[in-house]
């Protein structure tokens, strides 16, 4: 299981790029975000923000980023071209977003890495995960990055289970993956590109690509399409 299996980094984040190599498992790529922000230069003026917008620590938000009156942005934080961050947005610190990504209304980001035109628009807790390009969360939906036991969380895939030596770990989804509404993804769940989770769904584990989790069941979405 390789981070190239579910996302490839795209050119707005080329200067990280030798920090997250396409050849290693992709819940390594949570373990690198620090040291992907550290190689940053954080040493232009900060940037002018609405006198709602709380900001603290080193932060980048590229002047396009559309900012809303109120929000709290704690550093170190990387907001790439054309993002929009929304009203009562939390940035928690460690997050990195590329291209036109939607941080969005009441949402929260902790240690994540967010890939270009990504999607969280409406109240949602984004927590040690990794969002592949086009990735979508519907409103409400959570990726819970804790075991109830606080344990090491544990990757269950088709064939073998890979220990992480990761006791906080949301989800690993692919590019084009779609999250629904209310639906809560477990610690340590993977879904392959264009897959989808339907809304109020509590998933754990592996969903293929081109697969559509319903409750008690997956259906492959390559079947349907004409």
């Amino acid at each position: 299981m390789k981070a190239s299996d579910f996302f490839h980094l795209p050119p707005s984040l080329a200067p990280f790029a030798a920090h997250f190599p396409a050849d290693v498992a992709p819940w390594e790529w949570l373990k690198r975000i620090g040291s992907a922000l550290s190689s940053w230069r954080f040493d232009g003026p900060p940037p002018a923000v609405p006198p709602g917008v709380a900001l603290t620590g080193k932060v980048y938000l590229h002047p396009s980023v559309k900012l809303p009156p109120y929000a709290v942005i704690t550093g170190p934080a990387w907001v790439g071209p054309d993002c929009e961050i929304r009203a009562g947005a939390q940035i928690r610190g460690h997050v990195i977003a590329g291209a036109g990504c939607v941080l969005g209304n009441a949402s929260e980001y902790k240690n994540c890495l967010l890939l270009d035109q990504v999607e969280t628009a409406h109240y949602n807790y984004v927590g040690d995960s990794i969002l592949g390009t086009k990735a979508h969360l519907g409103a409400g939906a959570i990726c819970s990055n804790l075991r109830l036991d606080r344990g090491d969380i544990v990757v269950r895939g088709p064939d073998a289970n890979y220990e992480t030596g990761l006791r906080k770990f949301g989800a690993i989804i692919g590019d084009g993956a779609e999250v629904g509404c209310n639906a809560v993804l477990n610690p340590g769940t993977i879904l392959g590109r264009r897959s989808l989770v339907m809304p109020t769904l509590s998933f754990s584990g592996c969903l293929p690509a081109d697969t559509i989790a319903k409750a008690r069941q997956t259906v492959s979405l390559i079947a349907r399409r004409p």
